[in-house]
């Protein structure tokens, strides 16, 4: 059973992910793409969801989202609190 990892206010990992992502100029279908691709199972939809807080990422996804984008899982993680 793949582990989910619930995402909060304080550690907002899916608006870090949108942030970086659109920094990177990579659209949403393209990053699904990207992880389908790689035999990890997201859509549009998905992303979307945990873009906006409100699907828990799986650590797959996590792990997949981290090596397309070439961060670390510290920019990812980053709380709230230390935005730029």
């Amino acid at each position: 059973m793949e582990q989910k990892i619930k995402q909060g206010s304080y550690i907002p990992i899916g608006e870090n992910i949108r942030r970086i992502r659109k920094s990177k100029g990579i659209g949403q279908t393209e990053l699904v793409r990207k992880l389908q691709l790689l035999g990890i199972e997201m859509t549009r939809e998905t992303l979307v969801k945990i873009e906006r807080g409100i699907q828990h990422i799986q650590a797959q996804q996590l792990k997949g989202i981290r090596d397309i984008l070439e961060i670390t899982y510290d920019e990812l993680l980053k709380p709230a609190d230390e935005e730029e």
